[in-house]
């Protein structure tokens, strides 16, 4: 959120909060003295301890820390000693469980490369995903992702990954042989492949940074109607620009109408949300955070809409976060119907932090208000259209997820529905202020 900092260390992402900044560490103390402690404490697991409540101590949203004492906790912090940074890191999560809040949590070097490598949109590794295939068991490729190694190389839907480097993949499970197939960027590795009525080859590939496919669209014909379909799975530093080369590329395949598909999406970075709205929404607010101090800064459409087009949004309850600040946005704005069950409730914007030994610090910096004003911390947003799917059209569509944004799956049904009627415009603007239950005929798309 804060803007103006890049002149100082260490790194700071903001995850759902969209800015990456740098900030420095700042004492409370004076400088004489915190010129004292960092030379007493250089290099060693208690300056990362001190780090830690320093950046807390500055940012956290709560400023009575959850009625703790976080004077008292920096005292007893750095009265310890710890023997290794594993030992700090156990006092850190154990400081920062009394805050009470679960999205403030420090992670180990390994796990704060996966969320940056997550938010980033990007992996290093030849572009593949797989599956172990129920029938065969075999580890076989689902898709070579465009613009990747594997792709050029030739590899196709469908090829069985005997060997990764010579190591056999039988009953290796799917994250194991990521791990194998994962890589810095300009290494070689060789893969044997089996193809149906042909014999095994061995394809040799060199790694490279790929960008991850967040957004997932096609054209559907839905009765006389030409439906855009966009799956957003996660808001990574690439999820604007591939939502809004989907957008363009269905528009120029003339659709009718959009739906667009935010179930499962946990969230991601804030920014990306942001600019997603505004491919969506030419005018109106699309959220409001506020920080400790009281803060309040409101986010806006800025007249940058690709499309006008009747919009319906799916959400369930893993829904979350970034997801629900798109959603709040489309629906207090009557830009679109949302369908489905009730979706996650955070409210919470996090920064996060890469520390000096690699590891990184996730915290809460600020609340955020969807555009009406409507918190929705625990609570969620309630769609327009409510429809929560059975435990059996749960299981049918995790089994075959080529189901999903069919007919037989019945959110989506119901948005082509929704879609499909003649008064759309006024269904919109007189649902849009209160939640519909679904009746049993919803619920037999």
């Amino acid at each position: 959120m804060n803007q103006s900092a890049k002149r100082h260390s260490p790194l700071q992402v903001a995850l759902i909060g969209g800015a990456i900044a740098t900030t420095a560490t700042v004492s409370v103390f004076g400088p004489a003295w915190t010129r004292c402690v960092r030379a007493a404490l250089q290099d060693s697991p208690k300056a990362l301890v001190d780090q830690v409540w320093q950046v807390v101590n500055r940012e956290y949203v709560d400023g009575s820390f959850n009625k703790q004492d976080w004077q008292a906790t920096r005292q007893s912090l750095l009265s310890k000693n710890y023997s290794s940074n594993e030992e700090a890191y156990v006092a850190i999560r154990e400081a920062l469980q009394k805050l009470g809040d679960p999205y403030t949590r420090f992670m180990d070097p390994k796990q704060y490369e996966a969320l940056t490598s997550q938010t980033s949109g990007e992996v290093s590794g030849i572009g593949i995903r797989m599956e172990v295939n129920d029938k065969t068991k075999r580890l076989t490729v689902v898709e070579a992702i465009e613009n990747s190694p594997a792709l050029r190389g030739g590899i196709k839907a469908g090829d069985e990954i005997l060997a990764i480097d010579g190591k056999s993949t039988l009953g290796l499970k799917v994250d194991d042989a990521s791990k194998l197939i994962r890589g810095k960027a300009g290494t070689p590795i060789s893969l044997q492949l089996g193809r149906a009525g042909q014999n095994a080859v061995t394809v040799k590939l060199t790694r490279a940074n790929i960008e991850v496919p967040t957004v997932r669209y096609t054209l559907k014909q839905e009765g006389n109607r030409r439906v855009g379909y966009i799956r957003l799975r996660e808001f990574s530093a690439h999820a604007a620009e591939q939502m809004r080369r989907a957008i363009r590329d269905l528009s120029n395949q003339k659709v009718d109408a959009f739906v667009l598909d935010l179930r499962g999406n946990p969230g991601g970075l804030l920014q990306a949300s942001i600019e997603i709205a505004r491919m969506w929404l030419d005018d109106g607010g699309i959220v409001r955070t506020v920080n400790r101090q009281g803060y309040s800064e409101d986010t806006k459409a800025n007249r940058t809409a690709l499309t006008k087009l009747p919009l319906a949004v799916l959400v369930d309850g893993n829904s979350a976060s970034a997801s629900e600040i798109l959603t709040g946005a489309l629906k207090d704005n009557k830009r679109a119907i949302v369908i489905g069950g009730q979706t996650f409730g955070k409210a919470l914007v996090q920064s996060v932090h890469e520390l000096s030994d690699g590891s990184g610090l996730a915290v809460t910096i600020a609340h955020y208000y969807t555009p009406a004003g409507t918190d929705i911390n625990h609570k969620g947003i309630t769609p327009n259209i409510k429809i929560d799917l059975t435990e059996a059209q749960e299981r049918q569509l995790a089994s075959n997820p080529s189901l999903v944004g069919t007919q037989s799956d019945p959110q989506y049904a119901r948005a082509i529905a929704v879609l499909s009627s003649n008064n759309f415009a006024q269904f919109s603007a007189s649902q849009s202020t209160r939640p519909m239950s679904a009746s049993a005929s919803d619920l037999q798309f």
